[in-house]
């Protein structure tokens, strides 16, 4: 005769340890899947904010205040992509260098909410065709997510900006590695009008150089649906 007793207890063993199985395997395809789900929230963020962009949605960001503060910036993990697919952004352009196939949009300030899904405004008050315009991005581990393409621009490459009423064209002219603390990249360049692109030089947590590509304007023209198709 069974033991109904040993038969019950034998079935809650089993029952235990395919539920420890599942949950197991599911642990396991969330850290393998979790860098690759990341990768594809922030691709479609960026995307999606980019279709929001016109001018009349620049002119009333560009009147907002941003956030300037570098120390602020955290790595881009998943809990800082998960907070920045509920949080607004203020999209004030776009940016594309077709050599590469990139394109994002421009928001402003350096707020994690904004480098987790496209290019950051590093100062206050800069204007497009202007000066330094400096702008900031995190570089992913996929080549074609964020900043990460700058490590493919050359020399001679045209990078294009634009805050939907006109289209700047900036000429790559350098691009270099340095170390962290050498913001002087940023800053104007008496009688230059410059477009800089700062990234890390790769995507490990408190990597100290960075990647600048820095390039010097050579034609503004209207934004119309023809000059706007670069950034599409």
């Amino acid at each position: 005769m069974v033991d109904r007793k040993n038969k019950k207890h034998t079935r809650g063993k089993t029952w235990l340890w395919r539920t420890l199985l599942v949950l197991g395997l599911v642990v396991g395809l969330a850290l393998v899947f979790n860098e690759q789900i990341k990768l594809f929230v922030v691709n479609w963020m960026g995307q999606s904010t980019m279709k929001t962009i016109s001018k009349e949605t620049v002119k009333k960001n560009e009147k907002k205040e941003g956030n300037f503060d570098f120390k602020s910036v955290k790595a881009l993990d998943v809990a800082t992509v998960g907070k920045a697919t509920t949080s607004k952004v203020n999209g004030i352009g776009k940016i594309a260098i077709p050599s590469v196939k990139m394109r994002l949009p421009i928001l402003l300030g350096l707020a994690n909410e904004n480098l987790s899904q496209g290019a950051g405004t590093m100062n206050a008050g800069q204007k497009m065709g202007e000066g330094n315009y400096a702008l900031a991005g995190h570089y992913m581990t996929a080549s074609g997510v964020l900043f990460s393409p700058l490590k493919g621009v050359e020399k001679g490459d045209n990078m294009y900006i634009t805050d939907m009423s006109k289209v700047y064209t900036y000429r790559v002219t350098t691009k270099t590695v340095v170390y962290e603390t050498q913001v002087q990249w940023i800053e104007d360049v008496p009688g230059k009008k410059l477009l800089t692109l700062i990234t890390c030089a790769s995507p490990t947590e408190g990597e100290t150089h960075r990647i600048v590509v820095q390039g010097e304007l050579t034609k503004t023209t209207k934004a119309t649906s023809s000059t706007l198709r670069v950034f599409d």
